[in-house]
């Protein structure tokens, strides 16, 4: 039986491509995050890995230091691949609060609801818009370098096109008034938004060892979409299929991952806007089991295991959940192990642990 973290990983990237893309079907799913928390990479580095953590990370030394640590664990966990993100900072308001997480951070971002950064033309011109051109590809550059024999690379620049324009630049409330209120300033920032992503995507083409892009934006809640499905496909999904067109033109895969019910969008994504696969399910109001059943043929499911139960669960509960997890995701194929959203930073490691040594140890089973 595998323990993690693994002595000797075995990653194989191309397994894991093939599997999303449905061209193979292996005995155990491979393993998929959109990402682990940094406070969660600190502690199993630091505290299962044995290694010493970079009290401060300001020359490239200690930048590549650090890298080397972060992939080590991505590594060490049993992933095929590393997703890296980064190079777009577009500025913003944020509410800030006490992080009461087990590995704590001190303080907790929340996104601005109200008011965000841009209400009118003027602040459309004066709003500092980050230039793809300028932006610095270090991490990528560095990371792409160093990946293990048979490691891959998915990337990622910045937030999504919703998820920018609605959090960081207009805040939610401000955005429903200015659909109706204001369509050409809206349009005007969804284009300079998606010009601005696509852009440093670009850039990232031609980097070694990348197999594909894997694009948060999150655009729907328990019961629907963030914003009506006719304003995401005039605003939002025309830039989702540039790049997933973009993706597909290079030979790599284009990976979603979404939070909330899309059910009224669905087919625009897998039909029009063609992802090779979805991430992102909660067994409250979008069950992985569900989405499977409805689109598991045409597209690939990635995660699946309800963060609430991940947090809450016991391990053998939690273990005999995720054995069901897997056995409800692999029948067909297209299918990959991991948290419905992300390992985040209030998750017990054992259970997270668990979750892991549940879909290493599936096929022997």
């Amino acid at each position: 039986m595998l323990r993690v973290p693994l002595e000797k990983p075995k990653p194989d990237i191309e397994n894991f491509i093939r599997t999303v893309r449905g061209q193979a079907r292996p005995d155990r799913p491979p393993l998929v995050e959109l990402f682990l928390d940094p406070e969660v990479i600190r502690n199993i580095s630091t505290n299962y890995l044995g290694r010493r953590w970079p009290e401060k990370v300001e020359t490239e030394a200690e930048k590549e230091a650090l890298w080397r640590l972060w992939l080590e664990v991505y590594w060490r966990m049993g992933y095929d691949f590393v997703r890296v993100t980064g190079g777009l900072a577009f500025s913003r308001k944020l509410r800030r609060t006490e992080d009461t997480a087990g590995l704590s951070r001190g303080t907790r971002g929340w996104a601005e609801e109200g008011v965000g950064m841009i209400t009118s033309w003027e602040d459309f011109e004066r709003y500092e818009w980050p230039d793809p051109a300028k932006a610095d590809l270090w991490n990528y550059e560095f990371v792409a370098s160093i990946l293990p024999e048979g490691m891959g690379l998915l990337v990622c620049p910045t937030s999504g096109f919703l998820e920018v324009t609605l959090d960081h630049l207009f805040g939610y409330q401000n955005l429903a008034l200015m659909l109706y209120d204001q369509p050409d300033l809206v349009a005007a920032v969804f284009q300079k938004v998606g010009e601005t992503i696509c852009g440093l995507y670009e850039r990232l083409l031609g980097l070694p060892g990348l197999r594909g892009f894997f694009q948060g934006d999150d655009m729907g809640f328990k019961t629907g979409t963030m914003i009506a499905p006719a304003d995401l496909r005039r605003y939002v999904f025309p830039w989702h299929k540039r790049l997933a067109d973009l993706a597909h033109r290079h030979g790599l895969v284009y990976l979603l991952h979404s939070c909330g019910r899309l059910e009224a969008v669905m087919e625009d994504l897998i039909e029009g806007v063609k992802i090779d696969g979805r991430h992102s399910f909660e067994d409250e109001g979008n069950p992985m089991a569900e989405f499977k059943r409805k689109y598991g043929e045409r597209t690939a499911v990635l995660g699946g295991v309800d963060l609430d139960k991940l947090c809450r669960l016991e391990e053998a509960p939690l273990r005999a959940y995720v054995r069901k997890i897997i056995e409800t995701g692999r029948p067909g194929g297209r299918f990959c192990l991991g948290s419905g959203n992300s390992v985040a930073n209030y998750v017990p490691l054992r259970n997270y642990f668990a979750m892991v040594e549940e879909g290493l140890n599936f096929a022997s089973r």
